[in-house]
C-alpha cells in the first residue's frame, strides 16, 4: 500500500510537471522553437498573479483571470517584434536570444521582488485532503492533475477540431505552403506563442500555490519541463502528459529511498529512457 501511494502522489505531481511542459511542447510542435526562458517566464506568470492578488486585493483565481490576457498579449508581442526575426535563421540564433531573455527576466524580477521566496495564498485549500481507498491525496494535487487534463485536452482540441488549429498545423508543416494558400506564419507564430503564455499562467498559478518561489527558480522549471517532453515524444501534447507522470513517479519512488534522490532518480530515469527511446514514447516529428 505504501508503494501505491507513492505511486499515485508521483502521477499527481507530474500533472504539475505537464504544465509546466505543455507551453514548450506547443511551441515546439508549431515553430520548432526552443524557449530557453520557458520556466523563467513561468515564475514571471507567478509574481504577476500574486502582483495583480496583493495590490488589488483580488483573490488569487481572479488575478490569475486578468494575468492570463495580459500574458497572452505579452507572448504575441515577444513572438511579433523579436522572436519571429529568429525562426528562420538556424537553431543557434532562437537558443542565444532565448537564453538572453532568460537572463533579463530574472535579473528583473530580482530587482521588482527581491531574492526573498513567496508564495500565491489560496488558504485551507492549500492542506486540505481526502481520502480514497485509504490512500490520502491532497486537493491541490488533485486539481493540479485536472487542470493538467483540461489544458492538454483544450489544446487537442484546438489543433484538431478548429480552422486556427488548421492553420498551426498548416503553418508548422511548410510554412511557405501556408503562405501560399494566404496564411501569415508571423501571425500563427504569434497567435501560437499567445497560446503558450496562457498555459504558462495556469502552469504558474499552481506552482507559486503548491510551494514558494523566487526569481532564480525557472531554470529548474525549464528542466523538469524539458524532460516531460523529451520522454514523452516531441510534438505529442499527450505524450508531455505521460512524460510528466514517469517523471513524478520517478521522483517519488526516488524520494522513498533518501530525499536527496528525488531529483537524481528523475534525471535518471530521463536519460535512461532517451537511450532505450531517443524520439520518445510518443514523438510526433
Amino acid at each position: 500500500m505504501s508503494y501505491v501511494n507513492t505511486i499515485i502522489q508521483g502521477i499527481l505531481l507530474g500533472g504539475l510537471y505537464a504544465l509546466y511542459a505543455s507551453g514548450l511542447s506547443l511551441i515546439f510542435g508549431v515553430m520548432r522553437l526552443v524557449n530557453l526562458a520557458h520556466g523563467d517566464f513561468i515564475v514571471l506568470a507567478a509574481y504577476t498573479i500574486l502582483a495583480l492578488s496583493s495590490f488589488l486585493l483580488l483573490p488569487p483565481v481572479l488575478a490569475f483571470l486578468l494575468a492570463a490576457p495580459f500574458l497572452f498579449a505579452l507572448g504575441w508581442a515577444l513572438q511579433r517584434f523579436i522572436l519571429n526575426r529568429t525562426v528562420q535563421s538556424n537553431l543557434l540564433v532562437p537558443l542565444l536570444v532565448t537564453f538572453g531573455l532568460q537572463i533579463i527576466v530574472q535579473n528583473g524580477l530580482l530587482e521588482a521582488f527581491s531574492a526573498d521566496s513567496v508564495r500565491i495564498q489560496l488558504g485551507p485549500i492549500e492542506t486540505a485532503s481526502f481520502t480514497v481507498g485509504g490512500i490520502s491525496l491532497g486537493v491541490m494535487p488533485a486539481i493540479t492533475f485536472v487542470a493538467a487534463l483540461v489544458v492538454i485536452g483544450g489544446l487537442n482540441l484546438l489543433f484538431y477540431r478548429t480552422a486556427l488549429g488548421r492553420r498551426l498545423r498548416a503553418t508548422s508543416d511548410s510554412p511557405v505552403f501556408a503562405q501560399i494558400v494566404g496564411i501569415n506564419p508571423r501571425t500563427v507564430f504569434a497567435i501560437a506563442m499567445g497560446i503558450s503564455f496562457v498555459v504558462i499562467a495556469v502552469a504558474g498559478f499552481f506552482m507559486g500555490a503548491r510551494a514558494n518561489f523566487d526569481p532564480s527558480v525557472g531554470p529548474a522549471r525549464l528542466l523538469f519541463a524539458f524532460e516531460a517532453v523529451v520522454i514523452g515524444g516531441l510534438g505529442s501534447l499527450w505524450g508531455t502528459l505521460a512524460g510528466g507522470i514517469i517523471l513524478g513517479v520517478a521522483q517519488e519512488l526516488g524520494a522513498t529511498i533518501s530525499p536527496q534522490y528525488q531529483v537524481l532518480t528523475g534525471h535518471l530515469v530521463f536519460l535512461i529512457l532517451i537511450l532505450i527511446r531517443p524520439n520518445g514514447l510518443f514523438s510526433k516529428q
